[in-house]
């Protein structure tokens, strides 16, 4: 039986980014996954600026960056007839303190592939054609069984196995949700001629919705990502000739246009939360733990997200010697973010809430949580909770001071003792986007601890164990 500190079911968008956060802390972590690939296909394309914020500090950035693309402006079409512009999002503008202001589009199989790479190039690893039939755990740690290969023995274990989690199932936790359209959908990654790559082509033909067709070329490749949806209880043909006959059908398009079909799946969009996000030395993360509808995209989003939440709490457990309650706060934290996500989505698919401020993440915190400190009176613009924004401080920008495994110190028109060797100091006078007062960042990019003087920082960074 091999052991391992942390144990990552599912080489995902989430378990990647997981695995990446865990190598460079230094934990000896093992990401599995039961197919013999990553997944083909573009489902997740959309990055939200505050994923690229993340991704900037996961050292990804460029990658992604060079990947993808801004979203193009939608087109309807009538009777082979362009009809006009279809503003799908409202936008927005880069600002000092959130530089990345619009979506970013890379399909899901690139994102994968750019985070596997940055998990191998730190020494991390994936495990392909490891799928998991069991799961136990005592005291010490969790021992998951495989349909091949030898058992496998960690402290923890990070359920980023999908919707369907076989984990989740293991350790008996449930999910509740619904069914938020139940229009069977097929979205497939294709080839076509004779369509623009400057517009996201949509071609309604009436007033319903069960025979909508929508083509969008996927940024930094030559393919399109076609969302088709069918009338209840249509089976759908996922094959060349059935797509080309919904593109021929829907469409001025001729059918011998699909030139190829590179990836097919149907689904019925659906909402789902886990009842909890950690059951003992188990914990959900990504799909595992909540199922959004694709609309307004959400749920990779959230889901690189969770795995940015634990990362760094895990590696105070485990390479810190920070308590085991500090995992409680994954899902303190998270959870209510999932649960804040999924009634999000379900309201953009239902066509009540426009894809703008909210969908990009970036005004999410944690106020509320039992590791937020506000210590001052009369806090200003930015407080305990809130998200780090960037910002230039004596020349000093703080997306490149907050990159890292680091926590980071911000003083502000404020004096402050030298912080432990593990938390970095900025240090300048009092700035228009957080005000005055000593900001102490987490390694997750949110404001931990506000204070006007050091009083009750030690105490407050003592939680987190050697640092």
């Amino acid at each position: 039986m091999s052991d391992t500190d942390v144990l990552v079911v599912g080489a995902g968008p989430t378990g990647l980014a997981l695995g990446i956060d865990l190598a460079r802390r230094g934990i000896a972590a093992l990401v599995v996954e039961r197919g013999d690939e990553l997944f083909p296909g573009s489902r997740g394309k959309g990055l939200q600026p505050r994923t690229m914020e993340v991704f900037d500090d996961l050292g990804v950035l460029e990658a992604i960056h060079a990947a993808g693309g801004g979203y193009p402006v939608g087109m309807i079409w009538r009777n082979g007839e362009r009809l006009g512009e279809h503003h799908i999002a409202d936008r927005a503008g880069p600002t000092e303190d959130s530089p990345y202001d619009e979506p970013w589009m890379v399909p899901q199989w690139r994102t994968q592939r750019i985070l596997l790479e940055r998990l191998e190039e730190l020494g991390g690893e994936v495990a392909f054609g490891r799928e998991v039939t069991g799961v136990t755990q005592d005291g010490d740690g969790v021992t998951a069984r495989f349909a091949s290969g030898g058992p496998v023995r960690a402290r923890y274990l990070v359920a980023a196995d999908g919707g369907r989690s076989v984990v989740r199932r293991a350790v008996g936790v449930g999910m509740t949700g619904e069914e938020v359209d139940p229009l069977p959908t097929l979205v497939a990654d294709v080839r076509i001629t004779g369509l623009d790559r400057d517009n996201w082509h949509f071609f309604p033909q009436g007033e319903g919705a069960e025979d909508l067709l929508a083509v969008c070329p996927l940024a930094g490749t030559k393919d399109f990502q076609l969302v088709a949806r069918f009338a209840a209880g249509t089976e759908v043909d996922l094959s060349l000739e059935g797509v080309r006959r919904v593109v021929a059908a829907r469409s001025h398009l001729a059918a011998e246009d699909v030139t190829e079909v590179r990836w097919a799946s149907e689904f019925r969009p659906r909402v789902a939360l886990a009842d909890r996000f950690r059951a003992g030395r188990v914990l959900l993360a990504g799909d595992a733990a909540h199922v959004h509808s694709p609309a307004g995209g959400q749920g990779l989003n959230t889901s690189v997200q969770d795995a940015y939440n634990l990362g760094w709490k895990l590696a105070a457990v485990l390479g810190d010697g920070a308590q085991a309650s500090l995992l409680d706060t994954y899902e303190e934290e998270r959870r209510p973010i999932a649960a804040r996500m999924l009634d999000l989505s379900t309201s953009v698919h239902r066509g009540e809430t426009r894809r703008g401020g909210a969908t990009r993440q970036l005004g999410l915190g944690y106020p509320g949580s039992t590791l937020t400190a506000e210590t001052r009176t009369a806090p200003g613009p930015v407080r305990a909770g809130d998200r780090a924004p960037d910002a230039t401080v004596s020349g000093v920008r703080l997306f490149d001071a907050f990159r890292g495994p680091h926590w980071t110190l911000l003083a502000l028109g404020a004096s402050v003792p030298a912080p432990p060797a593990a938390v970095r100091l900025v240090h300048g006078p009092a700035h228009r986007t957080y005000g005055t007062g000593l900001f102490l960042v987490r390694p997750d990019g949110y404001v931990g601890w506000a204070g006007n003087t050091p009083a009750g920082l030690p105490e407050y960074l003592a939680r987190f164990g050697g640092r």
